[in-house]
């Protein structure tokens, strides 16, 4: 007897480039049982391609378990694929090409009915996904479900979406643009020069506002009330038409008496104490703040940004070290981790916060390419 069927994939990487895995699986359109599922990783790919290895699987559990289904529906979060699927966008990008191709040699001869739907309507595909990146990271081979009663932990534990029920607050961090302490490579904190950018600064930040205004579906604005930080998101306000709202809590650490000075230069005057700085958070510079004290004041300001733009889409614009230790909060990481992190002056770097406090590194700095690409 024939069944119509749905069919549910996605897919993600965890960098974008990075460790990627799909998740694919396959239901009873009227009773809602899930016939078939399988997540798998793919090695390093772009979100893009992992999305559409999700439809490839999800297109072969199909044919495998449901060869005479009379109906069959997609259903993806992904708008690239389903419209592309759907022949209403081209397929621009090399690297999908061959998966375009080999997902519509998987077609059924029913047809499909290609639906776009929300994050939040993918979240079976979604945790088979990230039980797969799970696995692997954990020392398996990176492959779940098969057996349509295979548990897998949902969205929720995994740290990628917040539940099935639950919107994202998006926060966009923006380092400054290079001002003449970036230039003469110089600690520069709170507390001490407070230098605003150059006229290559400035330039960075209209780079990275034309990045913001392409993305678009940017609700706010905050930034550190330090002046490189006000003159950046000046540009970005300037063209997204928003005002910015001042956020203390997101100030690069005071690095007290080594302000302005080089590393070469704290190495040579303070070497007792640059050694006992760099082997504890929990010391701070002379008449500076300690990093364990920057990580509290940040995590401070993220919970009021997340509480007071729930859902929304912020534009955060702040300095190395805050940036830092916000990625360090979203990965769940010691604190050590901040010493293996560079950011590019003027770079952005994407975390979706969800209600339930799980955090998902969407991307890490992206510097907007001169040529406006």
């Amino acid at each position: 007897m024939t069944s119509r069927i749905i069919i549910e994939a996605d897919g993600g990487s965890r960098g974008n480039p990075g460790p990627a895995a799909y998740g694919a699986l396959v239901r009873d359109a009227d009773s809602e049982r899930v016939i078939a599922q399988q997540g798998a990783t793919i090695g390093v790919a772009t979100n893009n391609v992992a999305e559409y290895s999700g439809l490839v699987a999800g297109l072969r559990l199909a044919r495998e378990h449901v060869p005479d289904a009379s109906s069959v529906e997609v259903r993806m979060d992904s708008k690239l694929v389903i419209e592309q699927m759907a022949g209403r966008w081209k397929i621009k990008h090399e690297s999908m090409k061959p998966l375009a191709a080999e997902a519509r040699g998987l077609l059924p001869r029913v047809g499909v009915t290609w639906t776009w739907v929300p994050r939040e309507q993918n979240a079976a595909a979604d945790a088979l996904a990230n039980a797969a990146l799970d696995d692997e990271a954990a020392g398996g081979s990176g492959t779940v479900g098969g057996s349509p009663s295979t548990t897998v932990k949902p969205a929720t534990q995994l740290g990628w979406r917040g539940g099935p029920h639950s919107e994202p607050t998006t926060l966009i961090l923006l380092r400054h643009g290079v001002t003449p302490s970036t230039e003469r490579k110089v600690f520069c904190g709170s507390g001490g020069t407070d230098p605003g950018l150059t006229p290559t600064g400035v330039e960075q930040a209209r780079r990275a506002a034309a990045w913001l205004k392409r993305l678009g579906g940017v609700d706010a604005i905050v930034a550190s009330p330090l002046q490189r930080t006000r003159e950046t998101a000046a540009v970005v306000a300037d063209e997204l038409g928003l005002d910015v709202d001042l956020e203390a809590g997101l100030a690069e650490a005071a690095f007290g008496e080594w302000d302005g000075s080089s590393f070469a230069e704290i190495m040579q005057r303070w070497p007792a104490e640059l050694d006992a700085w760099l082997a504890s958070t929990a010391v701070a510079p002379p008449g500076g703040e300690t990093f364990d004290a920057v990580y509290e004041r940040v995590s401070a300001a993220c919970d009021r940004l997340l509480e007071s733009h729930a859902g929304q889409t912020v534009v955060a614009v702040s300095h190395v070290t805050p940036i830092k230790m916000l990625v360090r909060r979203a990965l769940d990481a010691p604190m050590q981790v901040i010493y293996k992190i560079e950011l590019s002056p003027a770079s952005l770097t994407t975390i979706q916060w969800f209600g339930d406090g799980a955090a998902s590194l969407r991307n890490f700095n992206v510097v907007p390419d001169p040529t406006g690409g």
